[in-house]
C-alpha cells in the first residue's frame, strides 16, 4: 500500500467538528489502497472538554501518532494548538516521512498555522503535500475593523502566511469548492501544478449503529406532543446571527403562528465549555422568547449525545451564513437522524442539493441579503408550508441513494484518487 500521514492537531476524544474530517478518512483509506497514519497533539494539551465515547468510533487498527504541545497558559497568550504544537509536530512528521516512507501529507485546517507544515516537509524532504480547507483560511475575522485587535491581526496574518503555505502544494481539497476558490484568485499560479477538488464533509453510518449500541438517552429537554422541538445543533455562524435576529422578531410580531414551536440552541456558546456563556439567549429574552420559545445550551456536549437530541427532536434546524461558500457539515448528522430539516441557506452552498435531491428537508434559500429578509417576511406561510412537509415526510422515503455519494466511504474514495493522481505523477 501507499502511506499517507494526515496531520490533524485535534482528533478524538477531542469534541471539535474537524476530528471527524481525519477520522472518516483514516477509517476507509485502506479499502482504496492507503495506510494512513495520523498525526495528532496529544490530548491532555487540549481546551475543550473530552469525549472519550468517540475515541469508540476509531478503528483499532488505525496507527496515531501524538506529541505533546506548550499548555495553555492564564494569562491565554496563545490558544491555538497548531502555534502551540508547531515544532513538536513538524519534527514528528519530519521522523514519520522518512522512517515509513510516507508517499504524501494531507493536512487538515484549521489550524491554519499548520498549513505551513506541508511546505517545510517538503522542503527538507521532498514529499508531496496537500492541505484541506475545511474553513476558508483568507476572509475577514469577525472584528477585523478595530485596528490592532487580535481579529484584526488574524486577518492581516492570513494573507501573508497562505501563499507560503500552498506554494508548493500538489493538492488542495476543501468541503466545498467555494472554500478554496480564494485560494485561486489569490494565487493564479497554482492552476498549473496544483490538483483541486471539492470532498463534501460526509457522515458515517456506523456512528448510529454505536449509538444505538451505547443506549445513551437526551438529557437537554423531554420530548413530549406538547411542543414541537427544532434543534439547532453547533456553533452560530457569525454573519447568521442578523437573521436569527429578524426571525425572532418576526415571532414575537405573529406569535399565532408559532405557538407551539419550541428552539434548542445546544453548543451554540462563545466558549465550548463555558456553560454560562450565552450567545442566542440575550437575544431571545429581547423579544420575549426566551424559556418560552427560545431554549438555549451554550456549553458543546459530545458528539453522540448530540445525535441522541436530534433523534428526540422533531425537527432539525439549520440556520446557514449568508456567504454563499459556507457547507454547514451539520447538514449530514442531520439527515441520518431521520427528522425532517428546515434549512435556511444560501442558493450557492451545497447543503441546498444535498438536502432537496434527498427529500430529507425543507429549505429556505436566498441569493441576497434582501431576498432573505424578504423571506423572513414571508415566515408564516413558509412555516405553514415546513408543517405540511414534516406531516408528509417519511424517513424510508429520503433518497439515501442520491445520500451515498456523502458517505464517509464514498468521499474517501474521491480524495484516494485524487492522491492516486498526484503521486503517480
Amino acid at each position: 500500500m501507499k502511506k499517507v500521514l494526515i496531520i490533524s492537531p485535534h482528533f478524538p476524544p477531542s469534541n471539535l467538528t474537524a476530528v471527524h474530517r481525519a477520522r472518516f478518512f483514516a477509517r476507509h483509506l485502506t479499502k482504496f489502497g492507503w495506510e494512513p497514519t495520523i498525526l495528532t497533539v496529544h490530548e491532555k494539551f487540549y481546551e475543550e472538554k473530552l469525549d472519550h465515547n468517540l475515541e469508540k468510533l476509531v478503528p483499532q487498527n488505525i496507527r496515531i501518532e501524538k506529541v505533546n504541545a506548550i499548555p495553555v497558559g492564564k494569562p491565554r497568550l496563545i490558544g491555538d494548538i497548531g502555534l502551540r504544537a508547531f515544532f513538536s509536530m513538524y519534527k514528528k512528521a519530519k521522523t514519520l516521512v522518512r522512517q515509513q516512507k510516507i508517499d504524501f501529507v494531507y493536512i487538515i485546517i484549521p489550524s491554519f498555522y499548520g498549513a505551513l507544515w506541508g511546505r517545510w516537509l517538503h522542503f527538507t524532504t521532498g514529499v508531496k503535500y496537500g492541505i484541506d480547507y475545511i474553513d476558508p483560511w483568507v476572509h475577514e475575522f469577525a472584528g477585523f475593523k478595530k485596528k490592532m485587535s487580535r481579529a484584526w491581526w488574524a486577518t492581516k496574518v492570513s494573507g501573508l502566511l497562505e501563499p507560503i503555505a500552498v506554494k508548493h502544494a500538489s493538492l488542495i481539497t476543501g468541503v466545498a469548492e467555494s472554500y478554496y476558490q480564494g485560494v485561486i484568485k489569490r494565487n493564479t499560479r497554482l492552476k498549473q501544478k496544483t490538483k483541486f477538488l471539492a470532498i463534501p464533509f460526509g457522515s458515517e453510518n456506523a456512528d448510529y449503529e454505536k449509538l444505538r449500541e451505547l443506549k445513551l438517552a437526551p438529557y437537554l429537554f423531554k420530548n413530549n406532543k406538547s411542543s414541537f422541538k427544532l434543534v439547532f445543533a453547533g456553533a452560530m455562524q457569525p454573519k447568521a446571527y442578523t437573521s436569527l435576529e429578524q426571525i425572532f422578531s418576526y415571532i414575537k410580531n405573529n406569535p399565532e403562528a408559532f405557538d407551539t414551536i419550541e428552539f434548542h440552541f445546544i453548543g451554540s456558546g462563545k466558549n465550548a465549555n463555558d456553560p454560562d456563556g450565552y450567545n442566542i439567549k440575550p437575544m431571545a429574552i429581547k423579544y420575549d422568547l426566551w424559556q418560552t420559545m427560545v431554549f438555549e445550551y451554550p456549553k458543546r456536549i459530545p458528539y453522540l449525545d448530540v445525535l441522541v437530541h436530534l433523534n428526540a427532536a422533531d425537527a432539525v434546524f439549520i440556520l446557514g451564513s449568508i456567504e454563499a461558500h459556507y457547507a454547514p457539515s451539520k447538514v449530514y448528522q442531520a439527515v441520518l437522524s431521520q427528522k425532517p430539516v428546515l434549512a435556511i441557506l444560501h442558493q450557492q452552498s451545497t447543503a441546498v442539493a444535498v438536502l432537496r435531491n434527498s427529500g430529507a428537508g425543507f429549505v429556505i434559500s436566498f441569493e441576497t441579503e434582501k431576498e432573505l429578509e424578504e423571506k423572513i417576511l414571508q415566515l408564516t406561510q413558509l412555516f405553514t408550508q415546513f408543517r405540511h412537509f414534516v406531516k408528509n415526510f417519511n424517513p424510508a422515503q429520503v433518497n439515501k441513494k442520491d445520500f451515498e455519494q456523502y458517505s464517509a466511504e464514498n468521499i474517501t474514495g474521491m480524495l484516494a484518487g485524487m492522491l492516486n493522481e498526484v503521486t503517480d505523477n
